[in-house]
């Protein structure tokens, strides 16, 4: 059925015409985990007849799936400043990995800015209606709001993790002592890059994100009380604005990730797998575990005894003889597979032979895996990824892996021992699956996140027309 551009039924009779598209520009983060859901949001504004204007760099935009709307989302491609330290051609964090040049890329990303106000400033002069309604920001975007403030244009903040939010409201309150209640010690260390200078500003990202709050009218985040109930109520509180959920917008079947040389062979090894057989195994491709820690991975799923599939991100600096323990995948083979290129993650998580996921606990790929509601081996490494985990742990959808709380260390123990807990012991697998298909439940309800976009569009419309509403109401509190 086709929907206008609020969401309501094009078949509906009305009294009054439809009101205009909106026009949103829609600035994300220099990382494809912040890149692709907010495309899906483009996609979803678009698909409602709104115009959006997504801006980023050129090689990011060339690396994006085909839209699906292509007619009404415009690439607005603005050039990265060459900074010393920075790779040829590097333009978001997933060429950077490990943080080595992450310096350089906030340095390179605040050069930014002055190319966003030009290109802001023409289109809010235009003479064929193309003044933005909205400016959508990502968190550390401190610039964007200002920029739109100048041409009158009302901001929202984008974000992805109520649950980071709560976590990093309560570290500074703990920076005299130690982590918080419920963080562990090398979590909180972890966290010191975010509090520390970076770029040409001297800000830190925290302090990027609280001068992107305070320009911003309303927060939009990639939640919902249904995910995260605790933690977005505590969100809502914390951040002092109207916080609008926008769902969690699961992805579209193709997964957004374009087409890999190794799909076939993936997926026919997996097509000869038992169903719910295999543990698939990605650690997000920003951060790749040290070459010690991949070892002791790799034994623990050797340890474990369960079918495998590992997309692994080589650690930089190892050579390839070097990344696996010597003769693993001799002794694996039959039962498990490794691959060091792109993997379809997609497709291998909506395969029936996958059976759990062991997984970082990146927002999209927690979104991913629990979209065909495999329970959850549990490793995060950076960020959101620790809170999100908790919130996964609370909700009783799988374990994380036992670590060592001052240097975050595990070893292949503590990975068999989770994989056995999640894949092979009975009665705590039960539990597990049962509530993990209770969470696939919340991600592939299509209406209620649908429903979110269009109360989004709803609270954008809300403000330009009658200016600031009272902060959003959760659906905890409805």
């Amino acid at each position: 059925m086709d929907m206008d551009m609020d969401g309501a039924s094009s078949s509906a009779p009305s009294s009054s015409p439809s009101p205009r598209p909106l026009r949103v520009v829609i600035c994300p983060w220099l990382a494809f985990g912040h890149l692709l859901p907010y495309l899906e949001l483009a996609e979803r504004l678009a698909s409602r007849g709104h115009r959006v204007s997504y801006v980023s760099t050129p090689r990011n935009l060339a690396r994006l799936p085909p839209r699906r709307h292509a007619d009404v989302i415009d690439l607005v491609p603005l050039p990265l400043p060459r900074v010393q330290g920075l790779p040829d051609g590097a333009e978001s964090t997933n060429d950077v990995p490990g943080g080595g040049a992450v310096g350089p890329l906030w340095e390179a990303f605040e050069g930014l800015a002055a190319p966003f106000a030009e290109y802001l400033a023409a289109a809010c002069a235009s003479k064929d209606d193309k003044k933005p309604d909205w400016v959508l920001a990502d968190v550390f975007h401190y610039w964007a709001p200002a920029a739109a403030h100048e041409h009158g244009v009302p901001c929202a903040m984008l974000m992805s993790s109520a649950a980071m939010v709560a976590s990093l409201a309560a570290q500074p309150l703990a920076v005299g002592g130690g982590p918080p209640a419920g963080m562990p010690r090398y979590e909180w260390e972890g966290n010191a890059p975010l509090f520390a200078a970076r770029g040409m500003s001297g800000l830190s990202a925290i302090r990027r994100a609280s001068l992107t709050l305070q320009r911003c009218a309303i927060v939009a985040i990639r939640s919902c009380p249904e995910w995260e109930a605790e933690a977005f109520t505590l969100a809502a509180r914390l951040l002092g604005k109207p916080l609008v959920p926008l769902g969690l917008m699961p992805p579209s079947p193709d997964g957004g990730r374009g087409d890999g040389d190794d799909d076939g062979a993936t997926v026919r090894w997996l097509d000869a797998q038992p169903p719910k057989s295999v543990v698939y195994v990605a650690l997000g491709s920003e951060v790749p575990l040290r070459v010690e820690l991949v070892h002791e991975l790799a034994h623990g799923l050797e340890l474990a005894g369960t079918r495998f599939l590992w997309a692994l991100r080589k650690p930089g600096g190892v050579a390839d003889a070097d990344v696996l323990p010597a003769g693993f995948q001799e002794r694996t083979r039959g039962h498990g597979l490794v691959t060091m290129g792109w993997a379809p993650q997609i497709t291998i998580l909506a395969h029936g032979a996958v059976g759990a996921f062991l997984t970082h606990c990146g927002r999209s790929s927690l979104v991913e895996g629990l979209l065909y509601g495999h329970p959850l081996i549990m490793l995060p490494i950076f960020g959101d990824q620790g809170p999100n985990a908790r919130v996964m742990v609370g909700r009783k959808v799988g374990l994380q892996v036992a670590r060592n709380e001052d240097d975050g260390s595990f070893d292949r123990h503590g990975i068999a021992s989770a994989v056995r807990a999640v894949m092979v012991d009975e009665d705590s697998r039960r539990v597990f699956v049962a509530n993990s298909m209770k969470m696939q439940d919340v991600v592939a309800d299509e209406k209620l996140h649908e429903r979110y976009i269009d109360e989004f569009v709803q609270q954008l419309r809300t403000y330009i027309t009658d200016g600031p509403a009272a902060p959003y109401p959760t659906r905890a509190e409805t």
